[in-house]
């Protein structure tokens, strides 16, 4: 009998035991419930089928630009899909559907992080509302108004919260939000780029370091 090939005695004593973390265009197929997940919701002139779309205003959105930054040296898996155009508020039950497809694996709360900005804040935030008793992580770039999400009312988020606005822009700080929430952890940067609404469209390091950094403390 021939003794068995060093390779795979280590490969039995020191089993692979999940897929290595990926960037997602939809939601997976496969989940491992000892990895992190982050779904991030992009703003509303990227919905449609133009991951590049410009912006009289602001410039050009890089969707794709934007997702690589986040997911570069991250260590968790990047759920970010493209809705389609005009999509309304029941895509927040999309995004609701996932976290629980996400815990049903056995994902633990605390390694479900949702992020978006401006119209994707919004569904991300209505959807975060679900799961305010359970403990994921949200986080939300330039949709608060008055201190509040705008376009909703009566929000109560759990877990942990950051907010992230830029000083030019007419949308700024979520501390109604809140203070109204019960939440572990409560974080706001406010970034100062002079782009306005736009400082969002490119991964600008003045909210990508800050949201990774912050990723990285709370998905654990």
């Amino acid at each position: 009998m021939h003794p068995m090939p060093r390779w795979l005695a280590l490969l039995m004593l020191f089993p692979v035991t999940g897929a290595a973390a990926a960037i997602y265009d939809n939601f997976p197929d496969s989940i491992h419930a000892d990895e992190r997940y982050v779904i991030y919701s992009h703003g509303l002139i990227v919905e449609g089928t133009d991951p590049r779309p410009i912006s009289p205003l602001y410039g050009q959105y890089d969707f794709p630009a934007i997702k690589q930054a986040l997911f570069s040296g991250g260590k968790f898996n990047l759920i970010a899909f493209q809705r389609p155009k005009s999509s309304d508020d029941s895509y927040a039950d999309t995004l609701k559907s996932w976290v629980r497809r996400l815990r049903d694996a056995g994902v633990k709360p605390s390694r479900i992080t949702l992020v978006g900005f401006s119209r994707g804040a919004q569904l991300t935030a209505l959807a975060s509302n679900e799961f305010a008793s359970d403990g994921i992580n949200t986080a939300l770039l330039a949709i608060c108004e008055g201190g509040e999400v705008a376009g909703t009312t009566g929000l109560k988020l759990g877990g942990n919260l950051l907010s992230i606005y830029e000083t030019s822009d007419a949308l700024g700080s979520c501390g109604k939000l809140a203070a109204r929430s019960r939440l572990e952890s409560f974080e706001e940067v406010p970034i100062s780029t002079g782009k306005k609404h736009g400082a969002f469209f490119q991964p600008l390091p003045e909210w990508i370091r800050p949201l990774k950094a912050w990723i990285e403390k709370t998905n654990r």
